[in-house]
C-alpha cells in the first residue's frame, strides 16, 4: 500500500462497549457482604417482629399511633406500624451507613485510585455509587414491610382493610397502597443517600460520614417540629416523609405526595451534582 493511500484510508472507529452492569452488581455485592449492613439489615427486620408480638400478647393496641391501633383488625398494618417506628431513625441510619460509605470508605482502605484506573471515569463512579444506594434504600424498606406483612398476617390475620376515610378496600388494594408507600419512602431516603454521598466525597473517614448524615437527618427532624419555624418546614426533606399516610385514604391524597417526591428529586439532584463537583476536581492520593 502507497503512502497516499494510507492517508486516504478512513480512521479506525473506536469500538463502542455497551454499559455492563458488572460494576454496579460488584458494588451490591460489597455492600450485601458487609458484616455491618447484614446485622442493620436484621435489626430492621426484629422490629416489625418485636411490635407484632407485643401487641398479640398484651391484647391491647389501644392509645397507640393509627397504624399500631389499627394492627388487630388487619395484619397489613404490621408493616405500615413498622415502618412508622422506624422512620425517624432505623432506616436513615442503613442508608447513612451505606452512603457514607460510599466514597469514604473507598478512600478509607486505599482503593478509589485503583477504581477510577479501570476505563469507568468519576462520573460514572458516582452514578453506581448513588445507584447501589437507591437500590439499598429500596430493599431495606421492602425487607420492613415484608418481615411485616408476613409476621401480621400469620398473627393477625388479613381480610379487607378499613382506611383512614373509614372505607374499605380489598387485600390486594392494601397490598398495592404497601408498595406505594415503600416506594415513596425509598425515594425519600434514596434524596437523604444523596446527601450522604456529597458528604463521603468531603472525607476519608466513613463513620465521620456516616455520623453527619445522621445528625443532619435529626438536625431536619428537630427543625420541622418548631412551630417558630413554620416557613422552614416544606423546605426540609424530612418534613414530607409521613405524608405516606395518605397512601391510606379514599381516594388518595396526592398533593403532599407530589410535593415529597418533587422535595426529595431536588434534594438528590443538587447534592448529587455538589458530589459530583466536588469528586470531579479533588485529588485522589488513596
Amino acid at each position: 500500500m502507497s503512502a497516499a493511500e494510507v492517508l486516504d484510508a478512513p480512521a479506525a472507529q473506536p469500538v463502542r462497549r455497551r454499559p455492563s452492569p458488572r460494576f454496579l452488581v460488584s458494588e451490591l455485592r460489597i455492600i450485601g457482604g458487609r458484616r455491618r449492613n447484614i446485622a442493620g439489615l436484621a435489626v430492621l427486620a426484629v422490629v416489625p417482629i418485636l411490635l407484632a408480638v407485643a401487641v398479640r400478647v398484651s391484647g391491647d393496641s389501644s392509645g397507640g399511633p393509627t397504624f399500631i391501633s389499627s394492627i388487630t383488625g388487619n395484619g397489613l398494618f404490621v408493616a405500615f406500624a413498622a415502618l412508622t417506628l422506624e422512620l425517624p431513625l432505623f432506616l436513615p441510619l442503613a442508608v447513612s451507613v451505606v452512603s457514607g460509605d460510599s466514597l469514604a470508605g473507598e478512600a478509607n482502605i486505599g482503593t478509589l485510585r485503583y477504581l477510577l484506573t479501570i476505563p469507568a471515569g468519576r462520573t460514572r463512579l458516582l452514578a453506581v455509587k448513588f445507584a447501589a444506594i437507591v437500590i439499598s434504600a429500596l430493599f431495606a424498606t421492602f425487607l420492613v414491610a415484608a418481615v411485616g406483612v408476613v409476621v401480621g398476617l400469620a398473627l393477625f390475620g388479613g381480610g379487607n382493610m378499613t382506611l383512614f376515610s373509614g372505607t374499605q378496600t380489598s387485600m390486594a388494594g392494601g397490598l398495592g397502597r404497601l408498595v406505594l408507600t415503600c416506594l415513596y419512602l425509598a425515594a425519600q431516603f434514596s434524596a437523604l443517600g444523596a446527601i450522604g454521598l456529597f458528604v463521603s466525597s468531603l472525607t476519608e473517614q466513613p463513620i465521620g460520614a456516616t455520623v453527619a448524615v445522621v445528625l443532619i437527618n435529626v438536625m431536619m427532624f428537630i427543625l420541622d417540629s418548631i412551630s417558630q419555624l413554620a416557613w422552614l418546614h416544606p423546605w426540609l426533606l424530612t418534613h414530607w416523609w409521613t405524608a405516606f399516610g395518605d397512601f391510606l385514604r379514599d381516594p388518595i391524597a396526592t398533593d403532599n405526595i407530589y410535593r415529597g417526591l418533587i422535595t426529595a428529586a431536588v434534594y438528590a439532584g443538587v447534592f448529587w451534582l455538589a458530589a459530583w463537583a466536588r469528586f470531579s476536581s479533588k485529588d485522589i492520593t488513596s
